[in-house]
């Protein structure tokens, strides 16, 4: 018999969580009947297969304290949705969510929830959900299944329930094409969020690069980070160094990878950043912070460059690339290894495990 699965999110605008979320409920849709809800009202920056179920009290949710207050009508709504469609399975994407699974569990005790967390674990305890951290655990321990991203991460979590396990997220675009090594272009690509992207590192590092070469940045953020971008982007005087595309997808985001020769991030923590496999996938040597997600994408430094998040550390690592086409050459090769470990196959089989 064919699973009834909901996917839900937060809001369906452009970001990591919401393209793996919408990648992975699609290609759920192959064995079993998918549908999307999110809290907010807005259109789905990505492709749905399946039917988007309308919020009948929409909110965009913010996190802090008491979310079981703050979003009831919010939580009650959801289950009467679960009900009235008939849900077999529940994925419940980030912390706020999540944090509604012992309430969605009294309302309808035999649909399996599974809790898919896309951030490192300590940046979710200590920052995003720290005025919420007893609902949020709460959830994470009613939860029939909570999927990690890393082996960090499924360890962290493991002190919390025994039913985590660790399910990488799919590279989420089509590859055509290989990076064309001799560029004098590094890609960057992500959010302008100052703090989380180390946009700050981004900018003080193009002051050290050669004049000849540039930084391509591809990515949208809010009004504020983006008055901060241009700020810093002044201060650093690298008006001059950095070509800033905005948000892109689909073929022009191909683009953008193809016509570089190195992708460099500088996040001071992440989940599991798939950009770098989007990168990888193109061929790109990758240059990177430390954080907990690229540190499993490049399992340690073996198959990318990896420094601490400071611009010092970063600019040793990344210097050689620069100079070398044979270092670039080599980093490529890796990189195009690694990246065949994402293909969305596999990943989907331990999908359709866990919903079976």
């Amino acid at each position: 018999m064919t699973k009834k699965v909901l996917m839900t999110v937060e809001n369906l605008s452009m970001g990591g969580l919401k393209r793996a979320a919408t990648v992975v409920g699609n290609a759920i849709s192959d064995f079993a009947d998918v549908a999307f809800y999110q809290l907010a009202d807005v259109p789905s920056y990505y492709d749905l297969k399946g039917e988007l179920i309308p919020a009948v009290h929409p909110v965009m949710p913010e996190n802090g304290a008491k979310p079981l207050e703050k979003y009831a009508q919010q939580m009650s709504d959801l289950a009467d949705v679960i009900l009235q469609h008939d849900i077999d399975v529940l994925i419940l994407n980030a912390g706020i969510l999540a944090s509604f699974i012992p309430y969605l569990k009294e309302r309808a005790p035999r649909v399996k929830m599974i809790a898919w967390m896309h951030n490192n674990i300590q940046t979710y305890f200590n920052q995003y959900y720290r005025e919420m951290r007893p609902e949020f655990v709460a959830g994470i321990k009613a939860a029939d299944a909570v999927v990690a991203l890393t082996e960090s991460d499924l360890q962290g979590f493991q002190t919390v329930t025994d039913k985590a396990q660790k399910i990488w997220n799919p590279v989420t675009m089509p590859i055509q094409g290989r990076a064309d090594l001799t560029k004098k272009v590094i890609a960057f690509t992500g959010r302008i969020a100052i703090q989380h992207k180390g946009i700050d590192i981004l900018l003080h590092l193009a002051k050290r690069l050669p004049d000849d070469w540039h930084i391509a940045i591809a990515g949208e953020g809010l009004p504020k980070d983006m008055a901060a971008f241009k700020r810093l982007i002044k201060v650093n005087d690298v008006a001059d160094k950095i070509i800033y595309r905005g948000g892109l997808r689909d073929e022009a985001l191909s683009d953008h990878y193809r016509e570089a020769s190195i992708f460099l991030a500088t996040s001071r923590w992440e989940g599991l950043p798939l950009v770098l496999v989007e990168a990888m996938s193109f061929g790109l040597p990758i240059v990177s912070t430390d954080n907990t997600g690229a540190v499993e994408i490049l399992d340690g430094g073996i198959y990318g460059e990896l420094a601490k998040q400071d611009v010092d550390s970063l600019w040793y690592r990344l210097e050689p690339v620069i100079q070398s086409i044979e270092m670039r050459e080599t980093l490529a090769t890796k990189s195009l290894e690694r990246a065949q470990s994402f293909a969305i196959a596999p990943i989907l089989k331990q999908w359709a495990a866990l919903i079976n």
